[in-house]
């Protein structure tokens, strides 16, 4: 990414928050009286109270170990991220209001709590770890050193830990301090000095959310340029790992979610980094870097629901403080509704990265506007998202193409999303429950991960195949007022012998109530014995007449297909979502009556 001797650019050490301790807390002092942040701050201050009667909670070997022996994730995380909860919270209270002794005192009692933590890393990261091996060989004829994974989650406590230190050290007590010193240093720096992590040349979160965080973290803590320099010369690299894993047109295939966890971390080290450097090392200069911010603006269909595939859920809220930033640097970067911001209480991991700025970079000045209507089209990565605003609503529709091997891979060529009024009518079920088998080769028997849990056909009891190999193609794409087209070829995506051709066609009516036209034109050598046209929806009330099938929630859409060539089968389905909770939801199977070797199916989705 950037070549350079980073020792000289680096420069002496700095404040990067707040150039003097008196402008920090002058900004806190007014920000606690500004009418403007007080909904942000009372959000705060309710969490602090309630926290403040518990106990710091305990992170048990008993907790620890579930997830090897069962696989589940929920125990231990739960657990662990409450105690980043109370760390986040308690830092901003003194912040706050430092007259208060309580704050400051369950803070320091809650970084001592998690200085003494086993690891850093969930247990779900320590696969084949040294933390998790029993081999013995001690000996006194050695000094001891005990090895240390760096996760996401280390890899943010030691930024965490260090931002807080920065912001509150003339509140904390210096053992307190020494402390945060000596756990990054003997958790962080000196494991990423001495060997090489997967992470660092993957091409997803993982490489900026880790690297960022011991990237930022180096930047508050280390003060020799020198030393600081073997850090960053290290983390710099990672980062352009992380931006190899888009395409020119910045949309981000792991999902809103993940744009939001990895790109923002990309941005929270990008803003130090340049403010270290006194803006001699820009990240935000790269042409790429400018699309990915984008893609927040690209990727909602309507207030807070979003194109949710791969392991993303269906709806979101925003960071206003990081969107605040960047339309600072993108003049064409679009601030949403207020509306649409995250809550304190939203972030279940508790990150304080993104929770802190979204006070720090809060700008009451903002413009923000809701989302507007048009197209966004990418043949690099085959998303088509279509916002389109009528006399009777908002409607959107979303439909991809690419592979069946993307980051947070599902296997959903050909599937497609369709909302009106903010209502889903055809869905994606987003991510589930990250469990031990969700990331090994039982991932695609996940319903939602599975081409068996998105709106695409089954083909002789065959779903799609995973694989770089199971790619569609663009056969058409055309972008008028009134009609849109996106055309794909999906044949490759299914490992059926005798089939020989598979094309799907959209056509998008944006009328003032408008319809989606699905067209799937099949080809085989021999006559197939099933093809199904699978439509996935939420568990909407149904009601059959003589065109098709009614649909209905707080709008109404209706299926129109002919009776004579599809057969109309109901199946409940049901989804353990990302929070370990129960959905119901409903595949719409229609049957092909009597296949032959040349078939062409259609069925038109009309709001109503």
């Amino acid at each position: 990414m950037i070549s350079a001797d980073y020792k000289s650019l680096l420069g002496s050490e700095t404040s990067l928050l707040f150039s003097t301790g008196e402008e920090k807390n002058k900004w806190w002092r007014n920000t606690a009286q500004n009418p403007a942040y007080q909904t942000f701050i009372e959000e705060i201050r309710d969490e602090a109270n309630n926290l403040l009667p518990e106990r710091d909670p305990i992170q048990s070997y008993s907790l620890f170990r579930i997830f090897a022996e069962t696989g589940s994730r929920l125990e231990y995380e739960k657990i662990y991220f409450q105690k980043r909860r109370r760390l986040n919270t308690f830092a901003m209270m003194v912040l706050l209001e430092p007259e208060k002794i309580e704050y400051l005192n369950a803070l320091e009692n809650t970084i001592w709590s998690v200085c003494n933590e086993y690891t850093w890393c969930l247990p779900a990261h320590l696969i084949n770890s040294p933390e998790t091996s029993a081999q013995l060989g001690y000996s006194l004829r050695q000094p001891f050193t005990q090895g240390y994974t760096i996760d996401l989650f280390a890899a943010e406590t030691a930024f965490t830990l260090a931002e807080i230190l920065k912001l509150t050290e003339d509140y904390l007590s210096p053992l307190i301090c020494k402390r945060i010193y000596e756990e990054v240093y003997r958790r962080i720096f000196h494991p990423f000095q001495e060997k090489q992590f997967g992470w660092e040349t993957q091409t997803h979160n993982w490489a900026a959310v880790c690297a960022g965080s011991i990237g930022a973290a180096a930047l508050h803590l280390i003060k020799d340029a020198s030393e600081l320099a073997i850090i960053i010369e290290r983390v710099l690299p990672a980062m352009d790992s992380y931006l190899k894993g888009f395409n020119k047109d910045g949309i981000c295939l792991e999902g809103y979610g993940y744009w939001q966890y990895g790109f923002g971390y990309f941005v929270y080290f990008a803003d130090l980094l340049k403010k270290r450097t006194t803006g001699k090392l820009n990240l935000f200069d790269f042409e790429k870097v400018h699309q990915i911010a984008l893609f927040q603006q690209r990727c909602f269909l309507n207030q807070s629901l979003v194109v949710n595939f791969s392991d993303a859920l269906p709806t979101a809220t925003v960071f206003l403080g990081l969107s605040h930033y960047l339309s600072g640097i993108y003049s064409d970067f679009e601030v949403p509704e207020q509306g649409l911001r995250a809550k304190y209480s939203d972030d279940h991991c508790n990150r304080w990265a993104p929770a802190i700025r979204n006070l720090l970079w809060f700008d009451e000045n903002a413009s923000p506007k809701p989302w507007k209507s048009g197209t966004y089209y990418s043949e690099e990565s085959a998303w088509f998202i279509s916002r389109h605003q009528s006399g009777a609503g908002n409607f959107s529709f979303a439909a991809k193409g690419g592979h069946n091997d993307e980051p947070h891979n599902h296997n959903d060529i050909g599937h497609f999303i369709l909302q009106g009024n903010n209502e889903v009518f055809l869905k994606d079920l987003g991510s589930g429950l990250y469990t031990k088998d969700y990331f090994n080769d039982k991932r695609y028997s996940y319903l939602c991960n599975g081409s068996q849990g998105h709106s695409v056909p089954i083909i002789n009891e065959q779903f799609q195949k995973e694989g770089p190999l199971r790619f569609a193609k663009i056969l058409d794409i055309a972008i008028r007022e009134e009609v849109e087209t996106f055309e794909l070829d999906i044949e490759n995506s299914y490992e059926v012998e005798s089939l020989q051709k598979l094309s799907r066609k959209f056509t998008w009516m944006k009328q003032k109530h408008p319809k989606l036209i699905l067209e799937d034109c099949y080809s085989f050598k021999e006559q197939p014995f099933s093809v199904i046209e699978r439509f996935i929806i939420p568990t909407l009330s149904l009601t059959k007449d003589d065109q098709g099938v009614i649909l209905e929630g707080h709008g109404r859409m209706r299926i129109v297909y002919d009776k004579t060539k599809l057969l109309l089968k109901v199946r409940t389905i049901e989804f353990e979502n990302h929070f370990g909770e129960k959905e119901n939801n409903i595949a719409l199977d229609f049957n092909v009556i009597n296949p032959e070797k040349v078939c062409r199916v259609k069925l038109v989705f009309k709001f109503e």
